[in-house]
């Protein structure tokens, strides 16, 4: 526990007093002219509780003043920025970055237990040449995929703009544009994200930011290896005229042994078969999604066994993109034509679904009396339609209908006469 600065010598001694603080890219901005103001001892650290010294400063035009909030001790513990508690080296929360590099939290969270852990941390930092992160951070393993993934790489200015104007919100601001808060409507305050803590992102736990990466991470498209053990080869898809057989062997030889290295340039892709399946595994995972030869993106699948077929729906589902990933389809396009008929069919086709007309026209059939008329006088002959000729050799007959305007019993059709 922090004490006066004229009770305890000791307590006194351990207070920070630095000469410049540790920030994010993010934090100082993208003016490399930034004035500062120092005050020592101003606050105490919201995480160890003891006296530090405080910068403030503006990191550009148009955004809020920020200052520091813990002390750099805790700051190097983590090895995250003073101001935003994020990873300087990812630019990710603390539970994200722990999870990908299967980190345990191991400091106390007591007062008499954090002193202690922190004046041994500081023992440490004092030791070391300060190009390796204290505590457990310093033993962690390589970086996993995940954290490749959503880690930032530019900075995101748009974290420092200022806050929300209230009177504003309640239709009271005077300024106008003078005013140097945002002049925007609020967030949702039931969103997760509207309620964040320090301590919890500091320690990783109940993080709404880190939750919400996470879920990114889950839903991404991942590379499952086929059940078939004997399956060696890689797919490698997207390659053009400048990517050469020498440059994908350049890439693949790291992973292990190639048995051999096949490029098809009338299909723009190629087959990389391995020795070992360990090695193709080792291989589709660190290239999936991150494979990038001479400034092109190129796609990772796992080849097929040779003795299998291809899967039915694979070759017919439209909504296979070649990656793998299945997209949904687009409302409102017409659909497919019907396929034309085969020869166990009638001939008859019908290409734009018309319904049935109704049965044809009799031919050769006596018409009724009109209602009203008597019975026809005796010798009375009635008159018949005469059955219709077939057409001659060289004239070809009456096409069948296709068009809806070529349909005789629709209204408004015409259909010229034969010549003969």
């Amino acid at each position: 526990m922090a004490m006066s600065l004229s009770s305890n010598t000791y307590n006194r001694q351990n207070w920070e007093d630095a000469e410049f603080p540790i920030l994010c890219q993010t934090c100082l901005g993208e003016n490399p002219y930034i004035r500062m103001t120092k005050e020592r001892y101003g606050k105490e650290c919201k995480i160890c509780c003891r006296p530090f010294t405080v910068f403030r400063y503006c990191p550009g035009a148009r955004m809020r003043y920020k200052k520091t909030e813990i002390c750099q001790t805790c700051s190097k513990l983590k090895n995250v920025c003073q101001t935003c508690l994020l990873d300087l080296e990812y630019g990710l929360p603390v539970q994200v970055r722990d999870t990908g590099l299967v980190l345990r939290d191991e400091i106390p969270k007591s007062d008499v237990n954090k002193e202690y852990y922190t004046q041994n941390a500081e023992r440490e930092i004092r030791n070391s040449d300060g190009t390796i992160p204290a505590g457990a951070l310093g033993k962690a393993q390589a970086p996993s995929d995940m954290l490749l993934k959503l880690a930032r790489t530019t900075p995101y200015y748009k974290r420092n703009r200022p806050h929300i104007c209230s009177f504003w919100v309640k239709g009271e601001c005077k300024r106008g544009e003078e005013c140097p808060y945002r002049h925007e409507k609020p967030t949702d305050p039931d969103d997760p994200l509207a309620d964040q803590n320090i301590k919890d992102r500091y320690y990783g736990i109940n993080d709404p930011v880190a939750d919400k990466l996470l879920r990114r991470a889950a839903t991404m498209p991942r590379l499952d290896p086929p059940e078939d053990k004997s399956i060696t080869t890689l797919y490698v898809g997207g390659l053009d005229d400048y990517i050469s057989e020498q440059d994908i062997r350049n890439h693949f030889y790291q992973f292990g042994e190639l048995r051999s290295v096949s490029v098809v340039p009338r299909q723009q892709c190629a087959f990389v078969q391995f020795t070992l399946r360990s090695s193709a595994e080792q291989a589709a995972e660190k290239s999936f999604n991150k494979l990038i030869i001479r400034g092109r993106r190129l796609h990772i699948k796992w080849g097929r066994s040779q003795g299998a077929p291809r899967p039915r729906d694979e070759v017919a589902d439209p909504n296979l993109t070649e990656s793998g990933i299945r997209m949904e389809p687009v409302p409102g396009l017409p659909g497919a034509l019907p396929p034309p008929p085969t020869s166990e069919e009638t001939p008859q086709a019908n290409y734009f679904n018309l319904p049935p007309s109704g049965p044809p026209p009799l031919m050769g059939m006596h018409l009724p009396p009109p209602p009203g008329i008597g019975p026809p006088p005796p010798g009375f002959v009635p008159t018949t339609f005469p059955p219709p000729l077939p057409p001659p050799p060289f004239i070809r007959g009456p096409s069948p209908v296709h068009y809806p305007s070529q349909d005789p019993h629709r209204m408004g059709t015409h259909m010229g006469k034969l010549q003969i």
